[in-house]
């Protein structure tokens, strides 16, 4: 599809008054890439809803805050953090659900695992000494933009120290907005807040500069 296609499918977010800015369409990587650049990301399969909430939840980089516990654990180098190791595993522990349904379904998977490989979706991953994978995270990167997509843990914590390094890289690339879309319980104990939408879309518009992918650092710490 064209620009113009998109901007005809999308309800323009800035004059659109509703979360819910257009239902069908695809997980193509243009479209995605077209919704994450205009402050819209996917919320189910079938159909394909797209939003643009508000407000908005994102994270001030310079001040996220972990919990002893947690740097504690980070210090203890009990576990091995990798980078785009295994990205459509990393989705498929966040998709596991013991009880409620998951939006993270194989459309979605297929979908951002084409973003992965071109570059433009990253995971982190967490393994503990055993090699074995224990919890990680996953989003899109946009020039200086980062839409943290969701993190899993299947030891206690895994996830927010996946999330610990992927803050560390990010703000060594220069990061200047993390969007978690939405608030809840967790994220918020982190230290993420809201922000009125317009206010969301006016910095998006300036983090994604060039709008390249990143390039991840290679050195850890």
């Amino acid at each position: 599809m064209t620009q113009r296609s998109f901007e005809q499918f999308f309800k323009n977010p800035r004059t659109w008054k509703e979360d819910l800015v257009a239902v069908g369409g695809d997980f193509s990587v243009d479209r995605l890439l077209y919704a994450y650049k205009h402050g819209i990301f996917p919320w189910s399969e079938d159909p394909v809803r797209w939003y643009c909430l508000d407000p908005r939840a994102i994270f001030d980089l310079k001040r996220v805050h972990f919990s002893k516990t947690v740097l504690r654990k980070v210090k203890q180098n009990k576990f091995r953090i990798s980078f785009n190791e295994a990205f459509p595993i990393v989705m498929q522990g966040c998709s596991y659900r013991e009880k409620d349904n998951t939006w993270i379904t194989p459309g979605f998977i297929q979908g951002y695992a084409e973003l992965h490989r071109l570059g433009w979706a990253h995971s982190v991953e967490v393994w503990n000494l055993e090699n074995v994978l224990v919890g990680g995270v996953y989003g899109v990167a946009i020039g200086k933009f980062f839409a943290g997509e969701s993190m899993f843990s299947f030891e206690s914590d895994a996830g927010k120290i996946g999330l610990y390094h992927l803050f560390d890289k990010l703000k060594q690339s220069g990061f200047t907005l993390f969007d978690t879309q939405q608030l809840n319980h967790v994220t918020w104990q982190l230290g993420a807040y809201e922000i009125p939408k317009l206010s969301y879309l006016d910095r998006l518009e300036r983090a994604l500069g060039d709008g390249r992918p990143w390039v991840i650092p290679t050195s850890l710490g």
